[in-house]
Protein backbone atom coordinates (compact mmCIF):
# COMPACT_ATOMS: atom_id res chain seq x y z
CA UNK A 1 0.00 0.00 0.00
CA UNK A 2 1.46 3.61 -1.06
CA UNK A 3 0.51 5.61 2.00
CA UNK A 4 3.71 7.25 2.38
CA UNK A 5 5.19 10.66 0.71
CA UNK A 6 8.89 12.05 0.83
CA UNK A 7 9.25 15.65 1.27
CA UNK A 8 13.07 17.49 0.34
CA UNK A 9 13.59 21.14 2.08
CA UNK A 10 16.58 23.06 0.31
CA UNK A 11 18.33 25.14 2.73
CA UNK A 12 20.77 27.74 2.61
CA UNK A 13 23.28 25.22 3.72
CA UNK A 14 21.38 21.87 3.97
CA UNK A 15 19.64 19.42 2.43
CA UNK A 16 16.69 17.98 4.18
CA UNK A 17 14.53 14.92 3.61
CA UNK A 18 11.53 13.94 5.77
CA UNK A 19 9.00 10.60 5.59
CA UNK A 20 5.67 11.75 5.89
CA UNK A 21 2.57 9.40 6.24
CA UNK A 22 -1.26 10.73 4.78
CA UNK A 23 -2.41 12.35 8.29
CA UNK A 24 1.02 14.36 8.08
CA UNK A 25 3.01 12.56 11.07
CA UNK A 26 6.72 12.85 10.06
CA UNK A 27 8.10 9.61 10.53
CA UNK A 28 11.51 9.82 9.74
CA UNK A 29 13.76 12.82 8.72
CA UNK A 30 17.58 12.91 8.04
CA UNK A 31 19.82 16.05 6.78
CA UNK A 32 22.93 16.46 4.26
CA UNK A 33 25.18 19.39 4.58
CA UNK A 34 25.78 21.88 0.97
CA UNK A 35 28.57 23.99 0.47
CA UNK A 36 29.13 27.73 -0.63
CA UNK A 37 31.38 29.54 -2.76
CA UNK A 38 31.19 33.30 -1.68
CA UNK A 39 34.45 34.47 -4.16
CA UNK A 40 33.83 38.29 -2.97
CA UNK A 41 31.95 40.54 -1.00
CA UNK A 42 27.95 40.37 -2.18
CA UNK A 43 28.77 36.85 -4.18
CA UNK A 44 27.38 33.62 -3.02
CA UNK A 45 27.42 30.08 -5.48
CA UNK A 46 26.54 26.42 -4.96
CA UNK A 47 27.23 23.15 -6.86
CA UNK A 48 23.49 21.93 -8.07
CA UNK A 49 25.19 18.77 -8.17
CA UNK A 50 26.03 18.50 -4.84
CA UNK A 51 22.95 19.82 -3.89
CA UNK A 52 21.13 17.03 -5.64
CA UNK A 53 23.70 14.46 -4.29
CA UNK A 54 22.47 16.00 -0.74
CA UNK A 55 19.01 15.53 -1.56
CA UNK A 56 19.86 12.00 -2.51
CA UNK A 57 21.74 11.07 0.97
CA UNK A 58 19.06 12.90 2.61
CA UNK A 59 15.78 10.54 1.16
CA UNK A 60 17.85 7.27 1.68
CA UNK A 61 18.58 8.04 5.13
CA UNK A 62 15.02 9.29 6.12
CA UNK A 63 13.45 6.27 4.06
CA UNK A 64 15.66 4.46 6.13
CA UNK A 65 14.74 5.85 9.22
CA UNK A 66 11.35 5.94 9.02
CA UNK A 67 11.23 2.06 8.87
CA UNK A 68 9.43 1.94 5.83
CA UNK A 69 10.12 0.26 1.92
CA UNK A 70 10.66 2.10 -1.11
CA UNK A 71 7.67 0.57 -2.58
CA UNK A 72 5.09 1.86 -0.30
CA UNK A 73 6.09 5.88 -1.38
CA UNK A 74 3.67 7.61 -3.20
CA UNK A 75 5.37 10.48 -3.91
CA UNK A 76 8.17 12.84 -3.58
CA UNK A 77 8.30 17.15 -3.55
CA UNK A 78 10.49 19.58 -3.07
CA UNK A 79 10.72 23.15 -1.97
CA UNK A 80 14.23 25.07 -2.05
CA UNK A 81 15.44 28.33 -1.35
CA UNK A 82 14.90 30.75 -4.70
CA UNK A 83 18.69 30.38 -6.29
CA UNK A 84 18.99 29.97 -9.36
CA UNK A 85 20.60 27.74 -12.02
CA UNK A 86 21.93 27.11 -15.18
CA UNK A 87 22.56 24.75 -17.28
CA UNK A 88 23.55 24.66 -20.66
CA UNK A 89 21.49 22.77 -23.61
CA UNK A 90 22.87 19.53 -22.96
CA UNK A 91 21.83 19.50 -19.47
CA UNK A 92 25.59 20.29 -18.37
CA UNK A 93 26.50 22.62 -15.72
CA UNK A 94 27.77 26.44 -16.65
CA UNK A 95 29.49 28.21 -14.53
CA UNK A 96 27.67 31.24 -12.78
CA UNK A 97 30.95 32.31 -11.26
CA UNK A 98 34.04 34.60 -11.99
CA UNK A 99 36.76 32.37 -11.93
CA UNK A 100 34.36 30.07 -14.59
CA UNK A 101 34.73 26.67 -12.75
CA UNK A 102 31.82 24.99 -14.05
CA UNK A 103 30.74 22.94 -10.80
CA UNK A 104 29.43 26.83 -9.11
CA UNK A 105 26.66 26.49 -11.15
CA UNK A 106 23.87 27.85 -9.41
CA UNK A 107 23.41 31.86 -7.81
CA UNK A 108 22.39 31.67 -4.40
CA UNK A 109 18.90 33.61 -2.93
CA UNK A 110 21.21 35.84 -0.95
CA UNK A 111 23.86 37.01 -3.49
CA UNK A 112 23.65 40.44 -3.98
CA UNK A 113 25.93 41.13 -7.42
CA UNK A 114 23.02 42.78 -9.49
CA UNK A 115 22.14 45.50 -7.09
CA UNK A 116 22.35 48.06 -10.00
CA UNK A 117 19.85 45.66 -12.09
CA UNK A 118 17.52 45.61 -9.59
CA UNK A 119 17.76 48.92 -9.29
CA UNK A 120 17.79 49.30 -13.08
CA UNK A 121 14.45 46.99 -13.10
CA UNK A 122 12.97 49.72 -10.55
CA UNK A 123 13.64 52.70 -12.62
CA UNK A 124 11.59 50.82 -15.50
CA UNK A 125 8.16 51.60 -13.68
CA UNK A 126 6.93 48.42 -15.40
CA UNK A 127 3.22 46.79 -14.79
CA UNK A 128 5.62 43.92 -13.27
CA UNK A 129 6.98 46.01 -10.26
CA UNK A 130 3.10 46.49 -9.10
CA UNK A 131 3.67 42.88 -8.42
CA UNK A 132 6.15 42.51 -6.38
CA UNK A 133 6.08 45.82 -3.91
CA UNK A 134 7.32 48.37 -6.27
CA UNK A 135 10.80 47.66 -6.26
CA UNK A 136 12.53 45.23 -7.48
CA UNK A 137 15.31 43.32 -5.04
CA UNK A 138 18.54 41.77 -6.13
CA UNK A 139 17.33 38.38 -4.21
CA UNK A 140 15.17 37.95 -7.70
CA UNK A 141 16.37 35.99 -11.02
CA UNK A 142 15.68 38.87 -13.46
CA UNK A 143 18.27 40.93 -12.06
CA UNK A 144 21.00 38.01 -11.66
CA UNK A 145 20.13 37.21 -15.09
CA UNK A 146 20.98 40.65 -16.29
CA UNK A 147 23.76 40.43 -14.14
CA UNK A 148 25.05 37.17 -16.11
CA UNK A 149 24.51 38.44 -19.54
CA UNK A 150 26.37 41.44 -18.77
CA UNK A 151 29.55 40.21 -16.86
CA UNK A 152 29.92 37.04 -18.11
CA UNK A 153 28.74 36.75 -21.45
CA UNK A 154 29.96 32.76 -22.03
CA UNK A 155 27.52 31.53 -19.38
CA UNK A 156 24.77 33.69 -21.04
CA UNK A 157 25.67 32.12 -24.79
CA UNK A 158 26.67 28.19 -23.25
CA UNK A 159 22.73 28.39 -21.00
CA UNK A 160 19.94 26.17 -22.40
CA UNK A 161 18.22 26.00 -18.96
CA UNK A 162 17.28 28.71 -16.41
CA UNK A 163 15.72 26.94 -13.13
CA UNK A 164 14.83 28.04 -9.73
CA UNK A 165 16.34 25.73 -7.37
CA UNK A 166 13.08 24.04 -6.46
CA UNK A 167 12.27 23.30 -10.55
CA UNK A 168 15.81 22.01 -11.22
CA UNK A 169 15.19 19.59 -8.79
CA UNK A 170 12.05 18.54 -9.95
CA UNK A 171 13.70 18.06 -13.68
CA UNK A 172 16.24 15.79 -12.03
CA UNK A 173 13.70 13.96 -10.75
CA UNK A 174 11.14 13.48 -13.13
CA UNK A 175 13.17 14.78 -16.50
CA UNK A 176 9.73 17.33 -16.66
CA UNK A 177 10.58 20.43 -17.54
CA UNK A 178 7.56 22.42 -16.08
CA UNK A 179 8.18 25.42 -13.97
CA UNK A 180 6.13 25.89 -10.34
CA UNK A 181 3.27 28.37 -10.32
CA UNK A 182 5.17 29.45 -6.47
CA UNK A 183 9.09 29.87 -8.09
CA UNK A 184 7.93 31.50 -11.13
CA UNK A 185 5.29 34.15 -9.89
CA UNK A 186 7.23 35.40 -6.81
CA UNK A 187 10.76 35.56 -8.34
CA UNK A 188 10.44 35.66 -12.15
CA UNK A 189 7.72 38.19 -12.67
CA UNK A 190 5.33 36.08 -14.31
CA UNK A 191 2.00 37.06 -14.14
CA UNK A 192 -0.32 34.23 -12.70
CA UNK A 193 -3.45 36.16 -12.91
CA UNK A 194 -3.42 37.09 -16.82
CA UNK A 195 -2.45 35.40 -19.96
CA UNK A 196 -0.13 35.58 -21.43
CA UNK A 197 1.48 35.20 -18.02
CA UNK A 198 5.10 36.29 -19.16
CA UNK A 199 5.24 40.52 -20.03
CA UNK A 200 7.77 40.41 -22.42
CA UNK A 201 7.93 43.80 -23.23
CA UNK A 202 9.41 43.53 -20.13
CA UNK A 203 12.29 41.96 -20.17
CA UNK A 204 12.60 43.63 -23.98
CA UNK A 205 13.60 46.61 -21.77
CA UNK A 206 16.03 45.56 -19.58
CA UNK A 207 18.01 43.67 -22.05
CA UNK A 208 17.08 40.22 -22.00
CA UNK A 209 14.25 39.66 -24.11
CA UNK A 210 15.56 35.97 -25.05
CA UNK A 211 15.76 34.88 -21.65
CA UNK A 212 12.22 32.98 -21.66
CA UNK A 213 13.67 30.77 -24.82
CA UNK A 214 16.83 30.15 -24.23
CA UNK A 215 16.08 29.07 -20.58
CA UNK A 216 13.62 26.68 -22.08
CA UNK A 217 10.59 28.52 -19.84
CA UNK A 218 6.96 27.63 -20.02
CA UNK A 219 4.09 29.70 -21.31
CA UNK A 220 2.31 28.66 -18.33
CA UNK A 221 3.33 27.45 -14.89
CA UNK A 222 2.19 24.61 -12.88
CA UNK A 223 0.04 24.51 -9.53
CA UNK A 224 1.54 23.24 -6.55
CA UNK A 225 1.42 19.45 -6.19
CA UNK A 226 0.83 19.04 -9.82
CA UNK A 227 1.52 15.53 -10.69
CA UNK A 228 4.95 16.08 -13.03
CA UNK A 229 4.94 12.07 -13.85
CA UNK A 230 6.79 9.28 -12.13
CA UNK A 231 10.89 9.72 -10.98
CA UNK A 232 13.05 8.36 -13.78
CA UNK A 233 14.85 5.27 -13.73
CA UNK A 234 18.26 6.96 -12.80
CA UNK A 235 16.51 9.46 -10.09
CA UNK A 236 14.54 6.64 -8.85
CA UNK A 237 17.87 4.63 -7.63
CA UNK A 238 19.87 7.63 -7.02
CA UNK A 239 16.75 8.33 -4.49
CA UNK A 240 16.48 4.77 -3.42
CA UNK A 241 12.81 4.95 -4.39
CA UNK A 242 10.43 3.38 -7.45
CA UNK A 243 9.85 4.22 -10.50
CA UNK A 244 6.62 4.29 -9.61
CA UNK A 245 6.82 7.18 -7.38
CA UNK A 246 5.02 10.16 -8.76
CA UNK A 247 7.04 14.05 -8.82
CA UNK A 248 4.90 16.91 -7.40
CA UNK A 249 5.30 20.45 -8.37
CA UNK A 250 7.35 21.96 -5.56
CA UNK A 251 8.12 25.39 -4.37
CA UNK A 252 10.09 27.97 -2.27
CA UNK A 253 11.19 26.96 0.71
CA UNK A 254 9.58 29.45 3.00
CA UNK A 255 6.06 28.96 0.80
CA UNK A 256 6.51 25.36 1.89
CA UNK A 257 6.53 26.64 5.40
CA UNK A 258 3.74 28.44 5.01
CA UNK A 259 1.49 25.95 3.40
CA UNK A 260 2.59 24.08 6.67
CA UNK A 261 1.56 26.46 9.33
CA UNK A 262 -1.32 27.93 7.16
CA UNK A 263 -2.68 24.79 5.04
CA UNK A 264 -5.06 24.00 7.54
CA UNK A 265 -7.07 27.33 7.08
CA UNK A 266 -7.99 26.11 3.34
CA UNK A 267 -11.16 25.98 5.06
CA UNK A 268 -11.83 28.59 6.50
CA UNK A 269 -10.56 31.41 3.89
CA UNK A 270 -13.05 33.93 4.98
CA UNK A 271 -10.64 34.60 8.31
CA UNK A 272 -7.32 33.58 6.88
CA UNK A 273 -6.37 37.18 6.90
CA UNK A 274 -6.30 37.61 10.49
CA UNK A 275 -2.62 34.46 10.49
CA UNK A 276 0.77 35.46 9.36
CA UNK A 277 3.30 32.84 8.67
CA UNK A 278 6.73 33.59 9.66
CA UNK A 279 9.22 31.21 8.70
CA UNK A 280 12.18 32.27 10.10
CA UNK A 281 16.00 31.00 10.44
CA UNK A 282 18.97 32.41 8.85
CA UNK A 283 16.75 35.34 7.21
CA UNK A 284 13.00 35.23 7.66
CA UNK A 285 9.89 35.44 5.65
CA UNK A 286 6.32 36.70 6.58
CA UNK A 287 3.71 35.52 4.68
CA UNK A 288 -0.05 36.80 4.48
CA UNK A 289 -2.94 34.75 2.57
CA UNK A 290 -6.18 37.04 1.38
CA UNK A 291 -9.38 36.20 -0.75
CA UNK A 292 -8.73 39.22 -2.89
CA UNK A 293 -5.66 41.22 -4.18
CA UNK A 294 -3.65 43.83 -1.52
CA UNK A 295 -0.68 45.45 -2.93
CA UNK A 296 1.33 46.65 -0.44
CA UNK A 297 3.72 49.03 -0.76
CA UNK A 298 7.43 46.93 -0.22
CA UNK A 299 6.05 43.93 0.00
CA UNK A 300 6.22 41.57 -2.75
CA UNK A 301 3.08 39.96 -4.69
CA UNK A 302 0.21 40.51 -4.46
CA UNK A 303 0.64 36.89 -5.89
CA UNK A 304 -2.10 34.37 -7.10
CA UNK A 305 -1.66 30.63 -6.14
CA UNK A 306 1.84 31.00 -4.59
CA UNK A 307 0.93 28.70 -2.20
CA UNK A 308 -2.77 27.86 -1.22
CA UNK A 309 -4.81 27.79 -4.69
CA UNK A 310 -7.33 30.54 -5.12
CA UNK A 311 -5.24 32.95 -2.57
CA UNK A 312 -3.51 35.49 -2.91
CA UNK A 313 -0.21 36.04 -0.96
CA UNK A 314 1.87 38.86 0.06
CA UNK A 315 5.13 38.20 1.24
CA UNK A 316 7.65 40.41 2.84
CA UNK A 317 10.36 39.43 5.17
CA UNK A 318 14.41 40.21 6.74
CA UNK A 319 17.56 39.46 4.85
CA UNK A 320 19.37 38.28 8.17
CA UNK A 321 17.52 37.81 11.02
CA UNK A 322 19.18 34.07 12.47
CA UNK A 323 22.12 35.63 10.30
CA UNK A 324 22.34 38.78 12.27
CA UNK A 325 22.56 37.10 15.72
CA UNK A 326 25.73 35.09 14.33
CA UNK A 327 27.82 38.45 13.25
CA UNK A 328 26.91 39.62 15.96
CA UNK A 329 28.33 36.79 18.48
CA UNK A 330 31.22 36.97 15.88
CA UNK A 331 31.93 40.54 16.00
CA UNK A 332 31.68 41.59 19.52
CA UNK A 333 35.10 40.94 20.99
CA UNK A 334 33.50 38.64 23.92
CA UNK A 335 31.86 36.50 21.67
CA UNK A 336 33.58 33.82 19.29
CA UNK A 337 31.58 31.01 16.82
CA UNK A 338 28.55 31.50 17.23
CA UNK A 339 26.93 27.95 17.52
CA UNK A 340 24.27 26.56 19.32
CA UNK A 341 26.07 26.34 22.51
CA UNK A 342 27.30 29.88 22.27
CA UNK A 343 23.43 31.18 21.67
CA UNK A 344 22.26 29.04 24.09
CA UNK A 345 24.96 30.44 27.26
CA UNK A 346 23.91 34.27 25.98
CA UNK A 347 20.39 33.49 26.78
CA UNK A 348 20.96 32.00 29.59
CA UNK A 349 22.45 35.20 30.95
CA UNK A 350 20.42 37.46 29.56
CA UNK A 351 17.87 35.43 31.20
CA UNK A 352 19.55 36.16 34.52
CA UNK A 353 20.41 39.82 33.77
CA UNK A 354 16.14 40.19 33.10
CA UNK A 355 15.12 38.72 35.91
CA UNK A 356 16.51 42.02 37.64
CA UNK A 357 15.96 44.59 34.99
CA UNK A 358 13.23 43.32 33.44
CA UNK A 359 13.01 45.05 29.81
CA UNK A 360 15.04 48.12 31.58
CA UNK A 361 17.55 45.91 30.24
CA UNK A 362 20.23 48.05 28.21
CA UNK A 363 17.41 50.61 27.83
CA UNK A 364 19.56 52.88 26.34
CA UNK A 365 21.06 50.54 23.64
CA UNK A 366 19.04 50.31 20.14
CA UNK A 367 19.84 48.68 17.08
CA UNK A 368 18.07 48.96 12.86
CA UNK A 369 19.14 45.48 12.04
CA UNK A 370 19.15 46.13 8.03
CA UNK A 371 23.26 45.07 7.84
CA UNK A 372 22.21 43.66 5.05
CA UNK A 373 19.38 45.38 3.23
CA UNK A 374 16.04 46.14 4.47
CA UNK A 375 13.31 43.58 2.23
CA UNK A 376 10.43 45.22 3.64
CA UNK A 377 8.47 47.10 4.40
CA UNK A 378 10.87 49.95 3.11
CA UNK A 379 12.65 47.83 0.28
CA UNK A 380 15.51 48.90 0.35
CA UNK A 381 18.42 46.72 -0.59
CA UNK A 382 21.29 49.48 0.02
CA UNK A 383 19.73 50.16 3.75
CA UNK A 384 22.41 49.41 6.32
CA UNK A 385 22.19 48.51 9.87
CA UNK A 386 22.36 51.32 12.73
CA UNK A 387 23.65 50.62 16.58
CA UNK A 388 23.18 53.49 19.13
CA UNK A 389 24.02 53.71 22.73
CA UNK A 390 27.43 51.88 22.39
CA UNK A 391 30.07 52.41 25.59
CA UNK A 392 33.88 51.20 26.02
CA UNK A 393 32.48 47.95 27.95
CA UNK A 394 33.65 44.75 26.09
CA UNK A 395 32.72 41.98 28.40
CA UNK A 396 30.55 39.21 27.81
CA UNK A 397 27.87 40.81 29.53
CA UNK A 398 28.45 43.86 27.00
CA UNK A 399 27.66 41.14 24.35
CA UNK A 400 24.48 39.93 25.97
CA UNK A 401 22.68 43.29 26.16
CA UNK A 402 23.75 44.08 22.60
CA UNK A 403 22.66 40.54 21.37
CA UNK A 404 19.23 41.42 23.57
CA UNK A 405 18.63 44.69 21.48
CA UNK A 406 19.44 43.22 18.22
CA UNK A 407 16.55 40.28 19.12
CA UNK A 408 13.96 43.02 19.86
CA UNK A 409 15.31 44.80 16.64
CA UNK A 410 14.47 41.93 14.79
CA UNK A 411 11.35 40.97 16.45
CA UNK A 412 10.32 44.70 15.58
CA UNK A 413 10.98 44.35 11.79
CA UNK A 414 8.49 41.93 11.92
CA UNK A 415 6.04 44.14 13.49
CA UNK A 416 7.10 46.59 11.24
CA UNK A 417 5.95 44.89 8.20
CA UNK A 418 2.70 43.62 10.11
CA UNK A 419 1.81 47.17 10.49
CA UNK A 420 2.23 47.93 6.59
CA UNK A 421 -0.23 44.72 6.02
CA UNK A 422 -2.73 45.47 8.30
CA UNK A 423 -2.91 48.97 6.81
CA UNK A 424 -3.36 47.70 4.08
CA UNK A 425 -6.83 45.63 4.65
CA UNK A 426 -5.25 42.69 6.47
CA UNK A 427 -6.41 41.94 10.10
CA UNK A 428 -3.84 40.22 11.49
CA UNK A 429 -3.41 39.06 15.32
CA UNK A 430 -2.23 35.79 14.97
CA UNK A 431 1.50 34.49 14.15
CA UNK A 432 2.48 31.51 13.05
CA UNK A 433 6.79 30.96 13.55
CA UNK A 434 8.33 27.87 12.27
CA UNK A 435 12.03 27.55 11.62
CA UNK A 436 15.61 27.74 13.73
CA UNK A 437 14.05 30.54 15.66
CA UNK A 438 11.68 28.22 17.60
CA UNK A 439 14.63 27.40 19.32
CA UNK A 440 15.34 30.73 20.58
CA UNK A 441 13.45 31.22 23.37
CA UNK A 442 14.01 35.23 23.48
CA UNK A 443 13.05 35.79 20.04
CA UNK A 444 9.78 33.58 20.43
CA UNK A 445 8.68 35.61 23.74
CA UNK A 446 9.36 38.87 21.85
CA UNK A 447 7.73 37.93 18.74
CA UNK A 448 4.57 37.81 21.42
CA UNK A 449 5.41 40.91 22.90
CA UNK A 450 6.97 42.83 20.72
CA UNK A 451 4.25 42.61 17.71
CA UNK A 452 1.32 42.18 20.01
CA UNK A 453 0.04 38.98 18.54
CA UNK A 454 -0.53 35.62 19.54
CA UNK A 455 2.18 33.63 18.85
CA UNK A 456 1.54 29.79 17.66
CA UNK A 457 4.51 27.55 17.36
CA UNK A 458 3.82 24.59 15.20
CA UNK A 459 2.65 21.24 16.34
CA UNK A 460 4.39 19.82 13.25
CA UNK A 461 8.09 19.01 13.61
CA UNK A 462 9.24 20.39 10.78
CA UNK A 463 6.98 22.75 8.96
CA UNK A 464 8.40 22.91 5.67
CA UNK A 465 8.75 19.33 5.78
CA UNK A 466 5.16 19.43 6.38
CA UNK A 467 4.03 22.38 3.60
CA UNK A 468 6.07 20.38 1.19
CA UNK A 469 4.39 16.66 1.92
CA UNK A 470 1.19 18.26 1.71
CA UNK A 471 2.38 19.07 -2.47
CA UNK A 472 3.78 15.45 -2.84
CA UNK A 473 0.28 14.27 -1.25
CA UNK A 474 -1.54 15.96 -3.64
CA UNK A 475 0.86 14.73 -6.91
CA UNK A 476 0.64 10.85 -5.65
CA UNK A 477 -3.35 11.51 -5.71
CA UNK A 478 -3.50 10.66 -2.01
CA UNK A 479 -6.31 13.66 -2.03
CA UNK A 480 -8.30 15.11 -4.44
CA UNK A 481 -6.15 18.96 -4.31
CA UNK A 482 -4.17 20.67 -2.29
CA UNK A 483 -6.68 22.39 -0.49
CA UNK A 484 -8.14 19.18 0.85
CA UNK A 485 -4.37 18.26 1.49
CA UNK A 486 -3.70 20.95 3.60
CA UNK A 487 -6.61 20.48 5.76
CA UNK A 488 -5.78 16.69 6.30
CA UNK A 489 -2.56 16.79 7.38
CA UNK A 490 -2.04 20.29 9.60
CA UNK A 491 -0.62 19.73 13.05
CA UNK A 492 -2.31 21.44 15.44
CA UNK A 493 -0.04 24.16 17.09
CA UNK A 494 0.91 25.59 20.75
CA UNK A 495 -0.37 29.43 21.37
CA UNK A 496 1.78 32.06 23.32
CA UNK A 497 -0.53 35.22 24.45
CA UNK A 498 1.60 38.27 24.71
CA UNK A 499 2.62 39.96 27.74
CA UNK A 500 0.47 43.11 28.61
CA UNK A 501 3.10 44.00 31.27
CA UNK A 502 6.04 44.58 28.29
CA UNK A 503 3.95 46.56 26.06
CA UNK A 504 4.84 50.26 26.98
CA UNK A 505 7.78 49.72 27.48
CA UNK A 506 8.23 47.79 24.10
CA UNK A 507 6.18 50.81 22.14
CA UNK A 508 8.31 53.39 23.06
CA UNK A 509 11.04 51.51 22.03
CA UNK A 510 9.70 50.45 18.51
CA UNK A 511 8.77 54.54 18.40
CA UNK A 512 12.56 54.78 18.74
CA UNK A 513 12.63 51.81 16.23
CA UNK A 514 10.68 54.05 13.72
CA UNK A 515 12.33 57.41 14.23
CA UNK A 516 16.14 55.64 13.71
CA UNK A 517 14.85 54.94 9.94
CA UNK A 518 13.76 58.28 9.68
CA UNK A 519 17.18 59.49 10.94
CA UNK A 520 19.09 57.57 8.91
CA UNK A 521 17.49 58.56 5.67
CA UNK A 522 18.10 61.89 6.75
CA UNK A 523 21.81 61.44 7.36
CA UNK A 524 22.05 59.61 4.08
CA UNK A 525 20.51 62.30 2.19
CA UNK A 526 23.25 64.38 3.99
CA UNK A 527 26.04 62.46 3.11
CA UNK A 528 24.94 62.61 -0.97
CA UNK A 529 24.70 65.99 -0.63
CA UNK A 530 20.87 65.48 -1.41
CA UNK A 531 19.47 68.09 2.40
Amino acid sequence: MRDFVVAVDVGTGSARAGVLDRKGKLLGRAEHPIRMNQPAADFAEQDSEQIWNAVCSSVRAAVERAGITPQSVAGISFDATCSLVVRGRDGGQVSVSPDGEPRWDTVVWLDHRALAEADECTETGHRVLDYIGGVMSPEMQTPKLMWLKRNLPACWNAAGHFFDLADFLTWKASGSLARSQCTLTCKWTYLAHEEPGWQGDFFETVGIPDMPGRGQLPERASPIGTDLGPLTAEAADALGLTEECRVGAGLIDAHGGALGVLGGFAGELESIDRHMALIAGTSSCVMAFSREARPVPGVWGPYLGAALPGCWLGEGGQSVSGALLDHIIRWHAAGGEPNAQAHRRICDRIMEMRAVEGYELAARLHVLPDFHGNRSPLADPHAVGVISGLTLDASFDSLCRLYWRTAIAIAFGIRHILDALNERGYAIDTLHVTGGHTKNPLLMELYADAAGCTVVEPGAEDAMLLGTGMAAATAAGLYDSLGDACVAMARKGRARKPDPAARERLDRDYRVFLEMHRQRRALDAIAAGEA
